[in-house]
């Protein structure tokens, strides 16, 4: 699937709901297409380095799982072409992301985190 004029990331925070849109509509083209080619992704001691490793990640979790919570997206931090993201999933996981302005204005992942557990306090 294309994209439009809606449905890319005007501003870094617009990633995560396009992320959470998609991944409940089961779309992994439209996954990989919020990270930049050469993008990283790490998810515990999985690490997927470039859109196709990122696809094939996303192709067997969507295998595996369909309900996507919508998570509470946080302030990026910006810094000129970069933004640090942010998303709190209900069960206080965190996903943190290094996104990057393109050459067109819109935003895509460079690096993501997925799922850092919260640390317990004790």
């Amino acid at each position: 699937m294309g994209e439009t004029q809606r449905d890319v990331a005007r501003e870094p925070e617009d990633l995560a709901r396009l992320f959470h849109a998609r991944a409940n509509a089961g779309d992994v083209e439209g996954l990989a297409a919020l990270y930049e080619a050469g993008a990283t992704l790490a998810v515990g001691e999985v690490v997927a380095s470039g859109r196709d490793e990122i696809r094939r990640f996303y192709t067997d979790l969507l295998a595996r799982k369909s309900d996507f919570p919508e998570p509470e997206t946080l302030p990026a931090i910006r810094n000129g072409d970069l933004a640090l993201t942010f998303a709190r999933l209900p069960n206080g996981a965190l996903s943190v992301e290094a996104a990057r302005r393109q050459a067109d204005g819109t935003w895509l992942w460079a690096i993501d985190q997925l799922k850092i557990k919260p640390v317990a306090k004790g």
